[in-house]
């Protein structure tokens, strides 16, 4: 019988078994661990940006340790806070078009009370 591989996201999946053949579930004692299955183009995509904002914040960390010019530095910290702010807008975006209309959809209004304050958040 073949074994299958499972990738590390499948393995964090909840209701999914994983390594050990232990199904993983949901925290029993929290209603507030929500979750989002993200599908495979978005996943990549968001962290394929994170990966590209970590190595940015390494470089900005060894630009310091080797004294790099200060405004050399505040350069690349301004294109990292580009990178986080792209990295919202889409996350933002995803979000809307999907978990908010889903609620929307399903009667539950206290979705768009909790989308204007992470909005509130963003902008400050």
């Amino acid at each position: 019988m073949e074994e299958k591989t499972l990738t590390e996201r499948e393995r964090k999946q909840p209701g999914q078994e994983n390594q050990a053949g232990k199904e993983e579930r949901p925290c029993p004692n929290c209603s507030t661990c929500r979750k989002k299955v993200r599908d495979e183009k978005e996943y990549k995509d968001l962290i394929h940006r994170l990966n590209r904002i970590e190595g940015q914040v390494r470089g900005v960390k060894r630009m310091v340790e080797e004294d790099v010019y200060c405004v050399d530095i505040l350069t690349q910290v301004a294109a990292i806070t580009s990178a986080l702010n792209s990295f919202n807008k889409v996350l933002l975006g995803n979000h809307i078009k999907t978990c908010v209309a889903d609620d929307i959809r399903m009667g539950n209004d206290a979705a768009v009370d909790e989308l204007v304050a992470t909005l509130q958040k963003l902008m400050k």
